[in-house]
């Protein structure tokens, strides 16, 4: 595992500004995620740490090392992508053993690593499968088996679970931060979805526009956006005009002002709750709820304003639309933007 020190990144596409001015550290044996929309740079950062493509400006060092110029071939960084981009002529273990035999290892050598990593992304049994017999899971499991088997410094991954379905991405989530726990790799992981990123990072940098909007732990960026990009991205946060709020709150807001509220924190009653000195209370009416598996979700109209409301179904009573609630906010959970 190495640290990877990113300094003053720029890259263009013709006039496209892609990376603005990019600083970031990434300390050794760390899963740090790149999340954001579509166009927002982060792939095109894993590209450049990969060395796909040279970066127009800046440097980059891994493990103290300046590998800004260097072929990809000499960078000892692993790569998977969205697309498994497995040999079609080869088995499993011959797709697994390849990378191996450029670094010319010994033949039991590489058959013992090839063998322990079929073993880690659990394929036993596939070693003389050939890709177009495979699963997609199965398929990418190849492709994270190839990329660890020389234990590189760094694993990037790029999207590798897009394509997958939700319940076979769910366990696959799982098996690569066991890896990492167990390789202590650091890798670098891009994805543009929140839940995804939430779930196996250790920290997250949110990209807008070529630049990092906002740097942290899961929960910390989650529950503390700094900017309404990052509110609106991270969390279907309930983002209301100051000036708007102001007829709850009773407060004044200066002009540009905005109001973050997590869906979750809107609490609903049919009776008024009791007194807390540092929430807001108020009545609303419900316009209409959906449900999300386990999530009851209602849209409620109050003073004016547009709320949603998320609530865990089992453990809730269900209100019709059209009914008055009584809804109660904590100070503490309406974050300034």
């Amino acid at each position: 595992m190495a640290t990877i020190e990113l300094k003053n990144i720029n890259h263009f596409y013709g006039k496209n500004h892609v990376l603005k001015n990019l600083d970031l550290v990434i300390e050794a044996g760390s899963f740090v995620t790149l999340l954001g929309p579509s166009g927002c740079g982060k792939s095109t950062l894993l590209r450049v740490l990969s060395g796909l493509e040279t970066i127009s400006d800046g440097q980059i060092i891994l493990g103290g090392q300046d590998i800004t110029h260097k072929d990809p071939k000499d960078r000892d960084i692993g790569m998977i992508f969205q697309q498994y981009s497995l040999f079609p002529n080869m088995t499993v273990l011959e797709n697994i053993r390849y990378g191996l035999k450029l670094k010319k290892m010994k033949p039991e050598i590489i058959d013992e690593k090839a063998r322990n990593a079929i073993q880690m992304v659990e394929l036993t049994g596939k070693e003389h499968h050939y890709p177009a017999q495979l699963s997609g899971g199965q398929q990418q499991r190849v492709a994270i088996a190839r990329s660890i088997v020389t234990k590189p410094k760094v694993l990037l991954l790029d999207e590798p679970l897009s394509a997958i379905d939700a319940k076979l991405r769910r366990s696959l989530q799982a098996r690569i931060r066991e890896i990492h726990n167990e390789m202590k790799i650091t890798s670098v992981f891009v994805t543009h979805d929140q839940n995804e990123a939430m779930i196996m990072s250790d920290v997250i940098h949110l990209f807008n526009n070529g630049k990092i909007e906002q740097s942290g732990k899961p929960f910390d960026i989650y529950t503390a956006p700094s900017t309404y990009f990052a509110a609106e991205f991270m969390g279907n946060y309930n983002i209301i005009p100051g000036q708007v709020f102001s007829t709850i709150s009773g407060e004044d807001y200066p002009d540009g002002q905005k109001i973050a509220i997590r869906p979750e924190t809107v609490e609903i009653s049919s009776e008024p709750h009791a007194f807390r000195n540092e929430a807001y209370q108020f009545t609303g009416i419900i316009k209409e709820h959906t449900l999300r598996g386990n999530i009851l979700s209602y849209t409620i109209k109050a003073n004016g304003l547009t709320l949603k409301a998320d609530v865990l179904f089992r453990s809730f009573k269900l209100f019709d639309d059209h009914t008055t609630v009584n809804l109660l906010i904590e100070k503490r959970n309406c974050l300034k933007i």
